[in-house]
């Protein structure tokens, strides 16, 4: 069955389909990857995007269900090179291709994906739409231009519904943006009592249940879409202990007088080296944003720039001077990726224990 993937600026991309048979429209970006396909399209960050996989292979160890990232993702399709044609794990239990028609998501194989890749980098991400040979493609063209991909991302991934993650030690609220369920899976690790709250959540709804720290989570799109969870986090920050990850920690700088901005392809994929300023230490991250944290924005009398990325210097963490509060741009949870920065869950931890210590006192 051959498909296609047209883009914006009239390329036009010829495959074999796989997954559901359906015609989508979304954001074209590229993850680079090797393995971690199901947890790259589970993972609600990829909402509304055609992601397209950088190694020239994906399926080879199907799909379980231990490595769900989300139940129903939002990810609008898969472009890959090559599909293995058959698959084994002893953890599989389904193929990636069943997986996808599963969870209606259309993909192509045969694309050149190295061709498509250098077109982002060089031309920025763009609107694509997969079609079938059958479709008429000044028709398709004409629906692809008048698609908009990525407004109100975050309220169609966050949870509607507060629901708890029980434990018996330190009592986590984390605000759901587009939760990773690894996330869930550290604190659960380490004991916590996590409610989780719908993304627009105020601070009082927080203050309710009285915790001893929020955390605000990963998800799509504009963090400046979102101004009412900005005046949350600054209401929030002056009395609880906050850590925030990736579109998290957009919202904690927007939210203490630094700006974002758009990047011209973004960081995808778990390669990607930071490193810690006041250590010199280089940790390998697992990154998925479009957006970041503009350098001169920030304000050194309110906070620190507490990790660079290598590579083209971006903010990848920042501090606040005066509250108990900070944020990384990767994913400490690394899933999927390395556990070179898992520890900062820990040092979460040790500010929610510092904290209650010192009401104590």
């Amino acid at each position: 069955m051959k498909r296609y993937l047209i883009l914006e600026d009239g390329s036009i991309f010829k495959g074999e389909g796989f997954g559901a048979n359906i015609t989508t429209t979304g954001e074209v970006v590229f993850t680079t990857g090797m393995t971690g396909y199901q947890e790259a399209v589970t993972d609600q960050s990829f909402a509304n995007q055609i992601l397209v996989f950088t190694n020239p292979l994906i399926g080879n160890y199907g799909v379980n269900l231990d490595d769900y990232e989300s139940i129903e993702p939002r990810c609008k399709g898969v472009i890959c090179h090559e599909l293995a044609r058959t698959s084994s794990n002893w953890r599989q239990q389904s193929s990636f291709a069943d997986f996808l028609v599963q969870m209606n998501i259309p993909g192509i194989k045969g694309i050149d994906t190295r061709a498509l890749t250098k077109k982002l980098r060089s031309a920025g991400t763009m609107k694509g739409r997969i079609i079938d040979s059958t479709d008429d493609f000044e028709h398709a063209f004409s629906q692809l231009n008048a698609t908009v991909v990525n407004e109100n991302l975050v309220a169609q991934v966050s949870t509607s519904k507060p629901y708890p993650n029980p434990g018996s030690k330190r009592n986590v609220v984390v605000i759901d943006f587009g939760l990773k369920h690894s996330i869930l899976r550290e604190l659960a690790k380490r004991d916590c009592n996590t409610i989780v709250l719908p993304y627009d959540a105020t601070a009082e709804d927080i203050f309710k249940l009285k915790p001893d720290g929020v955390l605000l989570t990963n998800g799509p799109g504009d963090p400046k879409s979102l101004p009412a969870a900005i005046k949350m986090i600054q209401k929030v920050e002056q009395k609880l202990p906050l850590f925030g990850i990736c579109l998290g920690h957009q919202l904690f700088a927007l939210a203490n007088g630094a700006d974002t901005f758009k990047m011209k392809f973004g960081h995808r994929g778990f390669n990607h080296p930071v490193r810690e300023i006041a250590s010199g230490r280089i940790c390998f991250t697992s990154q998925n944003h479009g957006y970041a944290v503009a350098p001169d924005s920030v304000d050194n009398d309110v906070m620190n720039i507490t990790y660079r990325e290598i590579n083209d210097g971006t903010v990848e963490g920042l501090r606040h001077k005066n509250y108990p509060a900070f944020s990384v741009q990767f994913h400490p949870d690394a899933a999927p990726g390395p556990h070179d920065a898992v520890d900062i869950f820990d040092d979460f931890m040790h500010m929610i224990d510092t904290r209650k210590d010192e009401r104590n006192a």
